[in-house]
């Protein structure tokens, strides 16, 4: 099958009739080129492409890599953690400091780990205005289980409790 079509068009001021397949051949019989832009005679975007990357300042130091799938590896550690039969050194293979730093340069001391079961059963939706809200139990479908993990330490003076990732920062 055949599928050319004899289409006519003016382009740079003078007539143009020709033969035109999908292959885009084209004989103007004579000597010129002009640029289609690509398949289909689609023009060339206006404005240049976006780049899609932070632009790396040669003295900037690259942030550290977050760990993937932190939350994961959260609700691990809490698994084996809880079942660990030496619970100290199970906090040393989690990488866990028993003494750090703060950032306010207080030096914390671990002394407990927490883990708490909670589960939501019930929504609140305030009501316009925000002066009331209603209150809805959830029906057991949607009721939510998760765990909580803290890391309690000591400054001296009283007990911060951090998350896995605050203790996990380098």
């Amino acid at each position: 099958m055949d599928r050319r079509r004899e289409h006519g068009h003016t382009h740079d001021g003078h007539d143009h009739d020709h033969d035109h397949d999908h292959g885009h051949r084209h004989d103007h019989g004579h000597d010129h080129h002009h640029d289609h832009g690509g398949p289909g005679h689609n023009r060339a975007p206006e404005r240049p492409v976006a780049q899609w990357q932070t632009p790396h300042n040669p003295g900037e130091q690259p942030p550290a890599p977050r760990e993937p799938d932190l939350d994961k590896v959260e609700a691990a550690f809490i698994d084996g953690f809880i079942d660990a039969p030496d619970p100290v050194s199970f906090l040393r293979l989690g990488r866990i400091p028993f003494e750090i730093v703060a950032a306010d340069g207080a030096k914390l001391n671990l002394l407990r780990v927490e883990i708490d079961a909670l589960a939501d059963v019930g929504s609140l939706t305030p009501h316009l205005g925000g002066g009331s809200f209603r209150y809805d139990p959830l029906p057991a479908s949607l009721v939510s289980h998760r765990r909580r993990l803290r890391f309690v330490y000591f400054d001296g003076d009283k007990l911060r409790p951090l998350t896995f990732t605050d203790v996990r920062a380098p």
